[in-house]
């Protein structure tokens, strides 16, 4: 029951924060092609208002007028929305998966001894301090180097890399993705919390007291607001990267995250430029370029098979299922079961109970426990090297039953 519960409140936060990102990222994008597509007022009257630029778009069967006052409008609007709550929402629904998941259940999803042979305490605990840290990094650099927009990129950029080795050498290569993700997102949310807002509300206060903003406000939550829109698509691939093994199992991982970043990058940058009416497509086609080279680079080599030297020789050796299913009920079957004793069901449905089962999923365990060895997670019940070598043998033998 325990576990049952736990995939449900796993079910929930998950939902939470998928939606809540969704709209945090949407209205990110929103604004920002907003920002950039707007255009000098044409009426008289707009000017004289201090109307900075304006749009006229159409949806969903009506007309929108948008207009951006530098200063206060003519009337200080009573009902003024904050755009805060959605990414106060993304990060602690993300924050509580990351609790539920990771952190309560360590030696399941955030130890690999491979990795690093840490205890429980001291994994949670380095996590955890990714997280902090990596804020504390990030906002010391934007003070630093501020004033250098293009130093403070490369800075900054340097640093997720510099991070993205440093998890890839101490957790399992799935929660090392994450951790970067979370530490990423993390500060886009600290952002929001820390300059956005605060920037804004002491300029709305200046304006309603019919004094002039300092527009040092205005231009730090604007540089912070970059940032987060260039942090966005790196951020959202690593969420998704966890249901593909052949990213984070990859011995070069650190080396595959940060390229499809940089890919990443490139391509909100082409939609950014695009906004302003600027169509510079070497930026999707470098990052196109980038993402081909990653899946080349990743693809993973086929194992060789040792030859009979008979064909009599290579069917007395060949393995069949009945010497398949006991390592699989030893090493898999805690999660892949109609009864599973480590989560209160079996992911993604599949289950190993029945020969039926097994040959189903022949090429799915194959993949999993021999190409990429990504399973079992963190090699909790420690499967060995020789029965990964049966299972392919299993598998390069046709799967025989």
């Amino acid at each position: 029951m325990e576990a049952f519960i736990t995939d449900w409140v796993n079910l929930l936060l998950r939902w939470l924060h998928v939606v809540a990102a969704i709209a945090w990222i949407g209205e990110s994008f929103y604004f920002v092609m907003l920002d950039n597509g707007l255009k000098p007022p044409k009426a008289a009257e707009d000017k004289q208002k201090g109307v900075f630029g304006e749009m006229w778009s159409v949806h969903g069967g009506g007309f929108y007028h948008a207009q951006k006052y530098l200063n206060s409008p003519p009337q200080m609007p009573e009902d003024l929305h904050w755009s805060k709550w959605k990414s106060y929402t993304t990060w602690l629904s993300g924050f509580g998966l990351f609790c539920a998941l990771y952190l309560l259940q360590p030696q399941t999803y955030l130890i690999d001894k491979n990795v690093m042979d840490l205890q429980p305490g001291q994994a949670v605990g380095l996590a955890v301090a990714f997280l902090i840290g990596g804020w504390f990094i990030y906002d010391f650099l934007c003070r630093m180097l501020g004033k250098n927009e293009r130093v403070l990129g490369i800075a900054v950029a340097l640093f997720v890399v510099a991070a993205t080795y440093a998890t890839t050498h101490i957790f399992a290569g799935r929660a090392a993705f994450l951790i970067v993700g979370a530490m990423m997102a993390t500060s886009m949310s600290a952002n929001v919390f820390f300059w956005i807002i605060p920037g804004q509300r002491k300029s709305v206060d200046a304006l309603s007291k019919g004094e002039v903003p300092n527009p040092i406000w205005g231009k730090l939550g604007k540089q912070r607001s970059v940032h987060n829109t260039y942090f966005t698509l790196p951020v959202v691939f690593i969420m998704i990267s966890n249901h593909y093994a052949f990213t984070y199992s990859n011995p070069h991982n650190w080396v595959i995250l940060s390229i499809i970043m940089a890919a990443g990058a490139m391509i909100r940058q082409f939609f950014v430029l695009r906004h302003a009416g600027k169509n510079l497509y070497v930026l999707p086609a470098a990052g196109a370029a980038l993402l081909a080279g990653v899946a080349v680079f990743a693809a993973p080599r086929p194992a060789p098979t040792p030859a009979a030297g008979a064909h009599g020789e290579a069917a007395a050796s060949a393995v069949k299922l009945s010497e398949i299913q006991p390592i699989l009920t030893q090493r898999c079957a805690t999660c892949h079961s109609a009864k599973p004793t480590m989560m209160g069901s079996a992911p993604a449905g599949v289950m190993f109970d029945t020969p039926a089962e097994i040959s189903q999923n022949a090429q799915r365990i194959y993949q999993q426990a021999v190409a990429l060895k990504a399973m079992p997670l963190g090699n909790v019940t420690q499967m060995t090297d020789g029965e990964r070598q049966k299972i392919a043998a299993w598998f390069n033998g046709g799967a025989q039953q």
